[in-house]
């Protein structure tokens, strides 16, 4: 299984710098840093990340709309991690072989008109009162499930 991380619009250096270390620990093929997302250039990114910058492939790119296009003509199902009524739960999803999981900004999450030319949506199923994880600590739980579902 390969799977991509699209990391749109987030704001925080410090969750970029923990999805890449996430990415590192479980095997992701590649990070893509999109928007205004800070890349690994960036101090706090490198601070947190601590050195899995060198050791996941990253690439920035600053259109999403550009770079969903490219990868799903590369054969990859685009895949988002939002609470939408249309969301499937990540306990049960059934990954294919090549999937890129879109991850939104940490306030707005993934807009309408991104989730909408996603081929699924998912979401981490919570018992507790707040309606969302942040989104390195999802980012982990996500990769994860979709990563042993592919064994």
């Amino acid at each position: 299984m390969e799977l991509h991380l699209l990391a749109h619009n987030i704001r925080s250096a410090e969750n970029i710098g923990s999805i890449l270390r996430t990415a590192d620990s479980l095997g992701v093929a590649k990070v893509w840093i999109v928007g205004y997302s800070p890349t690994p250039e960036h101090q706090k990114v490198a601070k947190t990340a601590l050195g899995a910058q060198e050791s996941v492939p990253w690439e920035q790119e600053i259109d999403i709309v550009v770079l969903i296009k490219r990868l799903r003509d590369s054969g990859f199902r685009i895949i988002g991690l939002e609470l939408d009524e249309r969301s499937q739960d990540i306990a049960t999803y059934k990954a294919s072989e090549k999937i890129a999981l879109l991850l939104g900004n940490e306030v707005e999450g993934i807009p309408p008109s991104l989730r909408d030319i996603c081929d699924d949506l998912v979401q981490i199923r919570q018992k507790g009162k707040k309606e969302s994880l942040n989104v390195s600590v999802a980012t982990g739980i996500a990769a994860f499930h979709l990563i042993q579902s592919a064994i």
